[in-house]
């Protein structure tokens, strides 16, 4: 007589918390984003590259459409930031977010011939929320936003907050959008 055998690793109440690694949990913030990254590109049909060396912009998000009226593939610059200070779905038309002055003097420089946006994704405190599995999905826990800081003026001694719209959620849609948009001509 065979007995029932429960699934791997057990129905997620019954399982244990895993003994998670010791890399600095700003280390493994910026992981998580890229993932998020990763899957928006990879859902909206974009490329990825790295500059090397990093001169304070994240990555390069290329995009090719024959319907881009500048170029048959276009590009923007991403810098990726994460926080665990906010909470999920923050109330109100947008949230503060500060910035050191020279990050900020990079992302808001105009004209540019490369756009540039800031994705900024808030992430529960415990890594334990980060992510849940099932087997029809993969959920990278909370939400990545953007913003265009094209413009926008340092104010601060070394430090300025800027604000990032909570209507602009970062997903492979709005990624779509900001590259039609680029394509265009347009500005993110």
């Amino acid at each position: 007589m065979a007995l029932a055998q429960p699934e791997p690793g057990g129905p997620p109440a019954q399982r244990s918390a895993p003994v998670r690694g010791s890399l600095a949990t700003t280390a493994c913030m910026e992981t998580l984003q890229v993932g998020y990254l990763h899957a928006v590109a990879a859902a909206a049909g974009c490329s990825l590259s790295q500059p090397f060396p990093d001169n304070g912009i994240d990555w390069h998000v290329s995009h090719g459409s024959p319907g881009h009226a500048v170029d048959d593939e276009v590009t923007i610059k991403v810098q990726l930031k994460a926080t665990y200070q906010l909470a999920p779905r923050p109330p109100g038309p947008s949230f503060s977010f500060t910035l050191d002055n020279g990050h900020l003097a990079k992302l808001a420089r105009t004209p540019v011939a490369v756009h540039k946006i800031l994705v900024v994704m808030i992430v529960p405190r415990d890594r334990e929320d980060w992510l849940r599995a099932g087997h029809d999905r993969l959920d990278l826990r909370h939400c990545c936003y953007w913003t265009n800081l094209a413009g926008h003026p340092v104010t601060g001694s070394r430090r300025t907050t800027v604000r990032v719209p909570t209507a602009r959620i970062f997903d492979d849609r709005a990624l779509c959008e900001i590259m039609t948009r680029v394509g265009a001509g347009g500005r993110p």
